[in-house]
């Protein structure tokens, strides 16, 4: 195979892992069935896209970039009443700030409705489709189910000429919503309920983001979805596991119409992340009962949330890399994807200091003028990062869990009595506790060994090294800390003791979100928004992309910490 085709060669020239649509898409390329690749991603526009979306997007637009082909951007905009303009704008953000540029313009289901209509009075010709009139209620009664099969509607033997007469005068609106719908002739007595003569259009009377009011009929997303993709002419359809029945359709439409392109569908398992809501229809329900501030809200999966909260590109990729591609199940904890974005982060994050919980500790030895400070590197390993200094004066603040009036065994940070040399500074000895008529330690005195800057101290050991920050020179911050948003690994799949699912906002972790006032070092003042800082032993944090304002007072969000809080 020749490396235009080989999938080991990716655009940044990383190995690619192997699985089985790549192996299936090897035999065709191999075989000469195809000599191109061609996927799409087609999202309805009825909400924000999430995690699983991430998925299928670093799969589809990931093969066509491995194998040098195109991926299409198609919305699948065939239901009118439920798709605008804000959702179909965000989904085409977030594909491009995953790193992804689709083939030519986006594409749109509605780009091809008058195909659409057409192949449906092909078939209607062929005495292969007829305009049905049993309502929703009939019609499940006469499909049957799965112990009991189908009965064929009284109006499957109308004429062709009827049933032309028929769809004709549904598109031009005759008739009222719901009383008449068209069906194809397939098998009433087939073992799968989806060949048993499907809908494929309905009267529908509502105004679409695209077409407007042109259209008073939409063909239904199977009969629209196979159709869509063979006139892109793409090779290899690749959708999730619940859409393997569906694939039977999927083939009978394209067989029995005048197209000759018919891509082969290609199911995989959709990804189950715990401790999160993989479904448009309750992230839709989070929102509007305001249970999140917005789609995009940090704790949320969608993509934007997970933007905004912190999560890198590089991160979400390296996070559908390592979860893989099966037709088993795929169920993720999330502190999966956690390590993924953590792990992407410790390498491409400058490093500051900032105190989240502050304890004052006043330094008895300073000498303004004497009392030296140093410079410090933005990241260990990065040295185009860039120094910065760290500057130092009488107060300064550290962690309040940097402190321990009874240390437990093995404490290697501040105690009465007890020395940790201060990051990128000196050693310090606590000498003295003062606390307020509560009996609370709001204060430190603390001498500094003023031979210790830059070097060990002479004739002992120091462990222990804190991070810390001057109060002359820290500057406030309004920082988010947020956490999971449930408390149950699979929130939507508990029941009560009637059997019957539990409200999964019921699920929702009362600390997934708490906002402090933090102390940061000056020089992230002017950082732009989504600019990405690792808050030195205390986890990746991103400046806000909407609130905070370079100048301004600055506005983090905890993106991880630097090891997995909920471990235990």
């Amino acid at each position: 195979m020749s490396e235009k085709n080989n999938p080991a060669v990716s655009a940044d020239s990383a190995p690619v892992s192997s699985n089985f649509i790549r192996q299936i898409i090897d035999a065709d390329l191999a075989s000469g069935k195809h000599t191109a690749v061609q996927t799409r991603f087609p999202p309805e526009p009825n909400g924000y896209l999430h995690i699983g979306h991430a998925k299928s997007i670093c799969l589809n637009f990931g093969i066509a970039q491995d194998y040098n082909g195109q991926c299409n951007l198609r919305m699948d905009d065939t239901n009118p009443e439920k798709e605008n303009d804000e959702y179909a704008k965000a989904i085409e953000a977030d594909v491009r700030w995953l790193g992804f540029e689709w083939n030519g313009d986006v594409r749109h289901s509605s780009d091809y409705f008058d195909a659409l209509y057409g192949y449906a009075v092909e078939l209607i010709t062929a005495g292969k489709a007829f305009v049905c009139e049993l309502n929703a209620e009939e019609m499940r009664d006469y499909r049957g189910d799965f112990q009991k099969p189908g009965r064929n509607s009284p109006f499957r033997e109308r004429t062709v000429a009827e049933n032309l007469d028929l769809f004709s005068r549904m598109r031009a609106g005759e008739f009222e919503d719901g009383s008449k719908t068209l069906r194809v002739k397939i098998d009433m007595q087939s073992p799968n309920l989806n060949l048993r003569d499907p809908v494929i259009y309905r009267i529908k009377r509502a105004t679409h983001i695209k077409t407007g009011d042109t259209w008073c009929i939409y063909p239904m997303y199977d009969y629209t979805h196979c159709i869509s993709d063979a006139l892109e002419g793409i090779t290899h359809s690749l959708c999730t596991l619940e859409f393997e029945d569906h694939r039977p359709l999927y083939d009978w439409v394209l067989d029995n119409i005048s197209l000759e392109c018919h891509p082969q569908q290609i199911e995989f398992s959709r990804l189950e992340l715990l401790y999160s809501i993989t479904s448009k229809r309750k992230l839709n329900q989070l929102v509007t009962g305001n249970f999140v501030s917005g789609w995009d809200d940090p704790r949320m999966t969608t993509i934007s949330g997970m933007r905004r909260r912190g999560y890198s590109p590089e991160g979400i990729k390296l996070f559908a890399q390592r979860i893989g591609v099966s037709k088993g199940e795929n169920i993720i904890d999330f502190t999966t994807l956690e390590g993924a974005v953590r792990e992407q982060l410790e390498g491409s994050s400058p490093r500051v200091m900032a105190v989240l919980n502050p304890l004052k500790v006043t330094l008895t030895n300073f000498e303004a003028g004497v009392t030296g400070s140093r410079s410090a590197p933005f990241h260990p390993h990065h040295e185009e990062f860039g120094e910065r200094e760290i500057p130092i004066a009488r107060e300064i603040w550290i962690e309040q869990d940097d402190f321990a009036e009874e240390p437990p065994k093995g404490w290697q940070r501040l105690t009465l009595g007890s020395e940790v040399r201060l990051r990128y500074s000196y050693v310090i000895k606590c000498d003295e506790v003062v606390k307020d008529a509560a009996g609370n330690v709001i204060e430190l005195r603390c001498s500094l060994d003023t031979e210790t800057l830059g070097k060990n101290p002479e004739g002992r050991k120091v462990k222990g090294v804190i991070h810390w920050i001057s109060a002359e020179h820290a500057v406030p911050a309004t920082v988010n800390l947020y956490e999971r948003l449930f408390t149950e690994a699979r929130p939507d799949a508990i029941r009560g003791a009637d059997g019957e699912y539990v409200d999964f906002t019921q699920f929702i972790n009362p600390e997934s979100c708490k906002t402090i006032t933090a102390y940061v070092e000056s020089c992230v003042v002017n950082a732009a928004p989504e600019t990405r800082y690792q808050f030195e032993r205390l986890g990746y944090f991103i400046t806000d992309r909407h609130n905070h304002k370079a100048g301004g007072t600055p506005v983090f969000n905890r993106t991880v910490t630097l090891k997995d809080s909920w471990a235990k």
